[in-house]
């Protein structure tokens, strides 16, 4: 008896902490408010660990780049040609495939002022558009949840396929939730033990922490019903690579073509931290990501969704220029971005590549903040305030 209790009292923890991810106003998914065809969704994925930009976009005319990594340097033959400059590493042939089709825009030397070259540091910096000297406890995502979900009736919502919730998801008053997948989020939330404990509820509310418990239980069941009922709308036919990435993008393709109100997907893959044997790991890791969202972007196209998305891809910092003893790179700083969609005004090489002649300490010098694209998709795709979410005024770009 005391292990079956200890393991319900295991399962109320875990539920209880996913309910405390779960925005307030999924509730009103139940009320049967459907978002309309045209509905503009913008999905994240997160190259996580520090992705070698360098190697990424690739400078192939330039012999300080072969210098400067006589071993690790991509040869100019093998890379991808995107133009007369730059090149694209050949495990990333699909993304070439998007280039060529007019749905792939890249971003050379984004980054921001005093860079940090610490992980944690360097993603909350990401995650909370804050300033490198600001400490920021909410996430910009986070942010644009409570603006646009303060008082609307059709409130939106933004998911995070992982266990945890990233930062970049945390508001003060919303928040996204983590899944890695909806069956098992509802088959849990509907298991009898949890359905007895909330009719008990009317004679354990004297204590707020139990109510509360309670609130957000009753909550979490409720919406996980709702996710799961959107989610079986639309199934996949599509061959999604049978990789951790794969199956994370075939969930979102799933939600996507279905009714849900959601706005804000986020993903994380790596890690990109190649300090020994980049070669080999990069290119692995290359190759997954191509492969999910050639079928992804597919799939899309099929189901006439390309138009509505947009993914933005991102990593904490690029690495230095120059390769180190053990066969890969150390933390660096300025980096490239992808953006992926149907409905890019601009697309191809939407900048400068890396200026490698003016580098400070062995580092690229960024020219493009982060925050003017976080600003821009704010704006432009999302129909937000981004001067209120980013808390203050950045340029905006031209590819939406």
């Amino acid at each position: 008896m005391y292990i079956v209790n200890r393991r319900r009292f295991l399962q109320v923890g875990s539920l209880a902490s996913a309910a405390m991810l779960m925005p307030k106003f999924l509730k009103a998914f139940e009320s049967g408010a459907l978002v309309p065809p045209g509905n503009k969704v913008l999905v994240i994925v997160q190259l996580s660990g520090g992705n070698d930009g360098l190697n990424t976009i690739i400078p192939y005319r330039n012999d300080i780049y072969y210098r400067s990594r006589p071993a690790l340097g991509i040869k100019r033959e093998t890379a991808l040609s995107l133009n007369d400059e730059l090149g694209i590493h050949p495990s990333l042939d699909g993304l070439k495939a998007l280039y060529d089709d007019g749905s792939l825009g890249i971003l050379n030397n984004v980054g921001y002022p005093n860079p940090d070259r610490s992980h944690f540091r360097s993603m909350d910096i990401w995650h909370s558009a804050s300033q490198s000297n600001e400490i920021w406890n909410d996430g910009w995502v986070g942010r644009y949840l409570d603006a646009q979900c303060n008082g609307c009736d059709k409130p939106t919502q933004a998911l995070e396929i992982d266990d945890t919730l990233s930062l970049a998801l945390k508001g003060e008053r919303n928040k996204g939730l983590a899944l890695t997948d909806p069956g098992r989020l509802s088959n849990t939330s509907n298991d009898r033990f949890f359905k007895e404990l909330l009719q008990q509820h009317a004679h354990e509310d004297e204590h707020h922490n139990v109510e509360y418990l309670y609130k957000t239980m009753g909550e979490t069941i409720s919406s996980a019903a709702y996710i799961q009922q959107q989610f079986k709308t639309y199934q996949s036919k599509e061959n999604y690579p049978a990789t951790e990435l794969g199956r994370n993008m075939k969930t979102i393709a799933n939600l996507i073509m279905s009714d849900i109100n959601t706005k804000v997907y986020y993903v994380s893959h790596g890690s990109f931290d190649t300090h020994v044997n980049q070669q080999d790991q990069q290119a692995r890791l290359f190759k997954q990501l191509s492969d999910a969202l050639t079928v992804f972007t597919g799939d899309l196209k099929k189901n006439n969704r390309f138009q509505d998305v947009v993914v933005m891809t991102f990593s904490e910092f690029g690495r230095r220029v120059g390769q180190n003893a053990s066969g890969g790179t150390d933390h660096g700083t300025a980096n490239n971005m992808f953006l992926i969609g149907g409905g890019l005004k601009k697309q191809g090489v939407l900048n400068e590549g890396p200026d490698l002649m003016n580098l400070k300490d062995g580092d690229l010098q960024y020219k493009l903040d982060f925050k003017s694209v976080y600003a821009t998709l704010l704006d432009k795709w999302l129909g937000a305030n981004d001067r209120e979410i980013l808390k203050a005024d950045y340029t905006k770009l031209d590819f939406i």
